[in-house]
């Protein structure tokens, strides 16, 4: 006999007990709470042949972009094969799709989870592992249009509707329409506190708006809803760190990092991230960091063999160049250019970002300017195409800007200038940088 899951999903397992405590592992996910996986391995313990609790497994497993769970996400999938025979056309194609991933076909697994949510549009697991899928592609519009896809068959009598809303409210700000992404992501948070991508969603709005104060004050209006027992606060807190960079109180932001960004000792890639690219960020304009680049980069070198996502490569670098470590760099570079001679979704994007862009920070570090501008200029119209979101993306703008004015190419800095002037007129870092610019000698006429 079939049965379903709370959203009217068909799960072939004939316990309802084991179905409904994997609904609740769901909105764990979903909301990004604590601590999903511990859950999920309770379930399995005591039902051992629940072939959905072992895709749940894999897929949570994965889709954290993290080569330190691959023999976990390899023994999940292995066990939910097995069980395929006795599973139905929904389990059986959440199963490929992750073991498309495992592969290194994230282009296929985020379109088979996306295929699964069509076939069953209220399958919030599927639409939010195909979600992530896009971000970690850089497949923009897609944030938005495959949620959008399933859209009318939710409204707010079905469980997880607030969790929709904040994935599309998500994709409509990836894609530009920042009206209507900030109506819709505040009205998912005030449905519920502790969903942080719906708060991420509008956290997105004002950080491409440049309304920095604006912004400080809604993440720490909410932080008491959305930061307890949260595993996705580390990156609210660097989205308000950001608002502190750019309300130009760097203390601020270095006291978010020591004492809420770096808590958790950095244990996963996603954390690393977000270290690096805050540092970076104070680093460029001067700031002192103290020993702090040191300690990210031993962090770092851990996976500095790993050539699993290049963006988290790219990341690392930032470390490596922050700490000096020109060792580390080298074997960082030597990574890409092996991952990028491979096949599939990870090879493409070392070869395309990954390598050049390394490249570029390691002259940034070296104090080679012209050649930093060299390989990063190119990526800054398809840095897209390795993941991650605009604004963390924008750490090219940064760079690039930094370095024009340091090597003192008036024309290439005022450029520079005037692309982040025209999205974020208001901003400091931005005046500065203009006037900064402003001093330097006019290239000669003709």
């Amino acid at each position: 006999m079939t049965r379903f899951d709370k959203r009217g999903n068909p799960v072939s397992y004939g316990r309802s007990e084991a179905i409904d405590a994997l609904d609740r592992v769901f909105d764990l996910l979903h909301a990004y709470q604590a601590d999903p996986l511990a859950e999920v391995d309770r379930i399995i313990a005591d039902h051992p042949d629940f072939v959905m609790a072992h895709a749940f497994r894999a897929g949570a497993l994965a889709t954290a972009t993290d080569k330190a769970f691959e023999s976990e996400v390899i023994k999940s999938v292995a066990a939910a094969e097995a069980l395929l025979p006795r599973a139905n056309d929904r389990e059986r194609m959440h199963v490929s799709a992750v073991r498309a991933w495992l592969d290194g076909d994230w282009e296929r697994a985020t379109d088979l989870w996306g295929r699964v949510s069509m076939a069953y549009p209220r399958d919030l697991l599927a639409l939010q592992f195909a979600h992530v899928g896009d971000f970690f592609l850089g497949h923009s519009h897609m944030l938005r249009d495959r949620i959008a896809r399933v859209l009318p068959h939710w409204d707010r009598s079905v469980p997880g509707h607030g969790f929709v809303e904040g994935m599309y409210a998500f994709g409509l700000e990836e894609a530009g329409d920042y009206e209507q992404a900030e109506a819709r992501g505040r009205e998912a948070a005030a449905l519920n506190r502790q969903d942080g991508w719906a708060v991420h969603a509008v956290a997105h709005v004002l950080e491409m708006q440049g309304r920095a104060a604006e912004g400080a004050d809604f993440l720490a209006a909410g932080a008491d809803g959305w930061a307890p027992n949260s595993l996705f606060a580390f990156h609210l807190w660097w989205h308000l760190a950001l608002f502190h960079i750019d309300g130009d109180d760097a203390p601020a932001a270095l006291k978010l990092f020591d004492e809420k960004i770096s808590a958790g000792g950095f244990g996963q890639a996603l954390e690393l991230l977000d270290g690096s690219s805050l540092l970076w960020r104070l680093s460029l304009l001067g700031h002192d960091v103290g020993d702090r680049w040191t300690d990210l980069a031993a962090k770092w070198a851990t996976r500095i063999d790993d050539a699993h996502y290049a963006f988290n490569d790219v990341n690392a670098m930032l470390a490596f160049v922050g700490a000096g470590d020109r060792a580390a760099q080298a074997r960082q570079i030597a990574t890409l250019e092996r991952a990028a001679i491979e096949s599939g979704t990870g090879a493409m994007m070392s070869r395309e970002i990954g390598l050049p862009a390394c490249e570029g920070l390691a002259a940034f570090g070296r104090g080679d300017y012209a050649q930093a501008i060299e390989r990063l200029l190119p990526l800054r119209g398809k840095a897209n195409r390795f993941g991650g979101s605009h604004a963390q993306r924008d750490m090219f703008s940064w760079t690039l800007t930094e370095a024009a004015i340091r090597l003192g190419d008036r024309a290439l800095a005022d450029a520079f200038v005037a692309e982040r002037l025209s999205w974020k007129p208001k901003s400091p870092i931005n005046r500065a940088w203009a006037t900064r610019a402003s001093r330097l000698n006019p290239a000669p006429a003709g």
